[in-house]
């Protein structure tokens, strides 16, 4: 049995910042075994970052070890089983740390500001259990030194002096010079010791560059809406050389790393710059900005990588310690005979969730739609769903809001979506608010936390219960539930709305902050919404006080949108726009007497639009179901596969491999990002609508596939806990076939007319 050691050390207190370098440490430890191993195992937490070595051998579980947390809420710790690597004689345990979230550089949402940044850290707990012997150790135990990584951060990059490694460090027979020292103590995190069960960060797959050609560099030379100008006196990296240098496309846009092999010189110095578009075939990085310097964006940290060449032999390097999203790199510093296909290779990398489901159709530009919302969801999900792979790579709470049903569709995501849920609670106050996004430090509680933020306490606990029948979490979410209902309560105004959220934020061809629809309606809907849900839960696990407060609550919200918004006679919101008609016909707003011309109102809003979309993100999750939902299935079609703006189908023509996170054109355009999971919804759509497989719940689905006019056929399938379901359907000659599979304990519903059905129970 191993305990937890929260005996944390470190190489040094000085922490490293743009301003200042500090080197990454190393540690090893030498210890002999002399009899055979029975067992054993270490525990290691690694603040921020660590990779984990046995006699020279890396066996770090996954990368970006151990899991993102707030240390003060909690410290997550790996356990590794040593027996397969230990042999007798002597042995070696070797560490490397990284900064991670244990030492944030970047002043955007404060995580330069962070009360617990530190230098690196660790703590580790060993014990080796052989046939006559006893080996306890922990990091005391271990000497360390500076190693090779001259920087590193977790959304910057990482800079590699490759001459400064030392052959053999991690393995037995190395001896130690003067350099190698005792760490210091370091202090111990307050939060809880938490065993890290969830998905590791792993590689998913690999690609070779589709494109390499010489070129130039946009960075910030004038680009962009918003010029950013270097300061190079605060830092001390500069941008890369903008002319003159090699530039890789990869063919889509997601989120890793890059394997580099070299066969250079020593010293040559390399500088790998990531970026996901092209300004005139230039890559052009102006969309990324985090202000690490807190009124300028240096150049030289931008999603920057730094390769320095050891030897006359042939290296590898693959970065530590960080990630990013591109589908370019800009490489300055090689020759053009260094410039071929094998220098670089894209190490596609996520979050290691197995596939749930899948959908695929007769039209290629719907296929390609479904990929870019899949590719946008795997690269945002590094332990938890982030919001970009590149440019903030954080936990915002309002884009998981509008992305857990259609991930829980397609991927095995429910281990990690309870380990952040764990996150999300403590992170929640004693006012009930939780921040904006998690993890993160003191920030976030001021403002825009309102119901599509803070609505994650509920969405993820309902849709985990819908789709996997998972009441525990439920059960684990209770308490924080109520008492953000209570905080919603309490912040109402005398009118009984509520308005402290976000509202429509992210509206088509508008400033993200500009919208149509008030923020009190949005708000309070997505209130009444939350408050229906949590009856519905709160019932569930037998909360009865709970379930009638929040019953309570729900019929007031409910008067209360009704009375300042609804216009009975003619069925519309007195703020008449297609978000918040969507929104009311979606959320149950409009009663089943005033849905038909409800619907009839939002039609004569698209029409007059030319049946293109005008909302914001809460508008977009909700109006092509209410389409579908209403017979209206073909038009909701149209809208999301058209070729014009705006629409998916529009950036399938503008070549996006990924989502954007804002719906513009133009010189907006340039300053989004292009990989975002908010407007990712539409994958749900198409395997809903166009498939026809709609899961009402873990144990019950619909097949009522739309019969899309222009599709000649459409298959989709999901895994329920009793089993898969699968669904197709083609059209042959003058009718339309329909295939189902559905295992026997799944009740499977078949509401499609006009087609024949072949079951294959």
């Amino acid at each position: 049995m191993v305990d937890f050691s929260k005996k944390f050390v470190c190489e040094c207190e000085e922490k490293s910042s743009y301003q200042q370098h500090v080197s990454a440490p190393i540690f090893r430890k030498s210890f002999t075994v002399t009899y055979r191993v029975i067992k054993a195992k270490i525990q290691i937490c690694g603040l921020g970052f660590y990779e984990l070595f046995v006699n020279g051998k890396k066996i770090t579980k996954g990368i970006l070890a151990p899991y993102i947390a707030n240390p003060k809420h909690h410290i997550y710790y790996d356990e590794y089983n040593l027996e397969d690597f230990l042999e007798q004689g002597e042995n070696v345990i070797g560490i490397m740390l990284g900064d991670g979230f244990q030492n944030e550089k970047t002043t955007a949402w404060d995580f330069r500001y962070n009360e617990w940044n530190s230098a690196p850290k660790v703590a580790l707990s060993g014990v080796i259990e052989t046939d006559n012997e006893r080996i306890v150790f922990d990091a005391s135990d271990f000497n360390c030194k500076k190693g090779p990584i001259l920087f590193n951060d977790l959304r910057s990059g990482i800079f590699y002096d490759k001459r400064l490694e030392e052959v053999g460090w991690s393995e037995p027979g190395f001896t130690e010079d003067d350099s190698w020292h005792e760490p210091l103590m370091a202090e111990c995190p307050e939060g809880q010791p938490c065993l890290c069960k969830v998905e590791p960060i792993v590689a998913k797959k690999e690609l070779k560059p589709v494109r390499i050609y010489q070129g130039e560099l946009c960075g910030y030379e004038g680009q962009g809406p918003t010029p950013h100008p270097t300061n190079p006196e605060e830092t001390q990296e500069t941008a890369p050389p903008q002319t003159g240098g090699w530039i890789y496309d990869f063919g889509e846009n997601n989120a890793g790393i890059f394997r580099l092999k070299i066969k250079g010189t020593p010293g040559q110095r390399i500088d790998i710059q990531c970026a996901e578009m092209l300004r005139n075939d230039k890559p052009d990085y102006s969309n990324w900005t985090f202000f690490p310097t807190g009124h300028a964006c240096p150049d030289g940290y931008m999603e920057r990588d730094i390769y320095i060449v050891g030897s006359n032999e042939e290296e590898v390097f693959e970065p530590l310690f960080t990630y990013h999203g591109f589908q370019y790199l800009y490489v300055s510093g090689i020759t053009e005979e260094q410039a071929t296909e094998d220098l670089f290779t894209y190490i596609v990398m996520s979050s290691d969730l197995k596939e749930r489901g899948d959908f695929s159709c007769s039209d290629e530009i719907a296929n390609r739609i479904y990929d870019m919302g899949r590719r946008s969801d795997i690269s945002n999900f590094y332990y938890i769903p982030t919001d970009c792979p590149h440019r903030e790579k954080l936990g915002w709470t309002n884009d998981a809001m509008s992305s857990v049903e259609h991930i829980l569709y397609t991927l095995e995501a429910e281990h990690s979506y309870r380990e952040w849920m764990r996150n999300i609670r403590v992170s929640q106050n004693e006012e009930g608010q939780i921040p904006q996004i998690v993890p993160s430090g003191n920030w976030g509680y001021e403002n825009y936390n309102g119901p599509s933020m803070g609505g994650i306490l509920f969405e993820i606990p309902y849709q985990m219960y819908r789709y996997r029948g998972d009441i525990e979490i439920i059960k684990e979410n209770a308490s924080a539930m109520m008492k953000y209902l209570q905080f919603m309560d309490k912040m109402r105004k005398e009118d009984g709305l509520l308005e402290i959220g976000l509202g429509d934020w992210m509206f088509a061809d508008k400033l993200a902050c500009l919208f149509d629809t008030p923020a009190d309606y949005s708000d309070s809907v997505l209130a009444y919404s939350l408050c229906k849900k949590g009856t519905e839960m709160f019932e569930l696990i037998h909360k009865e006080e709970a379930r009638r407060y929040a019953e309570n609550l729900g019929k007031e919200f409910y008067k209360a949108i009704r009375s300042c918004y609804v216009d009975e006679k003619t069925c519309t919101t007195k703020c008449l726009c297609q978000t918040s008609q969507s929104m009311g016909i979606y959320y149950g707003i409009f009663t089943e007497n005033e849905k038909k011309e409800a619907v009839k109102r939002l039609l004569d809003l698209i029409h007059e639009n030319d049946d293109k979309l005008s909302v914001g993100s809460l508008g977009m999750r909700v109006i092509f179901h209410v389409l579908a939902q209403n017979g209206q299935a073909e038009l909701a079609y149209h809208m999301i596969t058209r070729a014009d703006f705006p629409s998916y189908g529009w950036y399938v023509s503008q070549g996006y491999t990924t989502l954007p996170e804002h719906f513009t054109r133009g010189e907006m355009a340039w300053s989004e990002s292009r990989n975002h999971h908010l407007h990712g919804d539409v994958v749900h759509w198409f395997m809903k609508y166009v498939g026809g497989l709609h899961v009402e719940n873990n144990q019950s689905v619909i097949i009522s596939p739309a019969f899309i006019q222009s599709v000649d056929y459409a298959t989709t399938n999901h895994i329920l806990p009793a089993g898969e379901v699968k669904v197709s359907w083609r059209r042959v000659e003058d009718e339309i076939e329909l295939y189902v599979t559905c295992p026997r304990d799944i009740q499977c519903k078949v509401m499609a007319e006009n087609c024949r059905v072949i079951r294959d129970e």
